[in-house]
C-alpha cells in the first residue's frame, strides 16, 4: 500500500469507528420525561413496573404487570402515546416490581446523584432497582437503590 492510501485510511477508520460507537450509545430522555411515560402506561393499565426503558428518542419499552395474572411488554410512542408494540402473557406467579411511586422515588433519588437524563430503570426480586443514565456533563451514571429504603447502594459513573 502506498502512503497517501495510508494516510487516507487511517482518518477514515477513525471516521468510521466514531460513527460505530456513536451508534452504539444508548439513546436516552431527560428525567422530566417520566411523567409522560408513567401517564401512558397507567392509561395502558400497569400497575407494577419491571422495566422502563429507552429504545430510542421517541419509543418506550415498559415491561410490567397489569393485574396479578397478566405480564405485558409494550413499546409506547412518547410523542403521541400510541402502542408501537405489544405482548402480554398470562403467568400465575403474581404481580411483583415496582409502583409508580417507587418509579418516581427512585427517579428523585437519581437526580438527587446528578442525573439528568434516563436510559433505563429495572428491578430484581431481591428489590434491587437500577437506573442508568447520564449526567450534565454526558458522563454515564448508573445507581443501584434498594426498594422501599431507596438507599443508594452502588454508584458507578463512568
Amino acid at each position: 500500500m502506498n502512503a497517501m492510501k495510508k494516510m487516507l485510511l487511517i482518518p477514515t477508520s477513525a471516521l468510521l469507528l466514531a460513527v460505530a460507537a456513536g451508534n452504539a450509545q444508548a439513546d436516552t430522555q431527560p428525567m422530566d420525561r417520566m411523567d409522560d411515560i408513567l401517564t401512558s402506561s397507567a392509561d395502558y393499565g400497569f400497575t407494577h413496573y419491571e422495566e422502563i426503558k429507552v429504545k430510542s428518542r421517541g419509543r418506550i419499552e415498559v415491561e410490567g404487570w397489569l393485574d396479578d395474572e397478566w405480564y405485558a411488554d409494550v413499546e409506547f410512542s412518547l410523542d403521541g402515546g400510541d402502542t408501537l408494540k405489544e405482548e402480554r402473557k398470562r403467568l400465575i406467579t403474581g404481580a411483583w416490581g415496582m409502583s409508580e411511586e417507587d418509579v418516581r422515588q427512585a427517579i428523585n433519588a437519581a437526580q438527587a446523584e446528578g442525573m439528568v437524563e434516563f436510559e433505563e430503570i429495572d428491578i430484581d426480586k431481591s428489590g434491587i432497582i437500577d437506573i442508568e443514565g447520564r449526567e450534565q456533563n454526558g458522563r454515564d451514571l448508573e445507581l443501584s437503590l434498594r426498594q422501599g429504603s431507596f438507599e443508594v447502594t452502588q454508584i458507578d459513573r463512568d
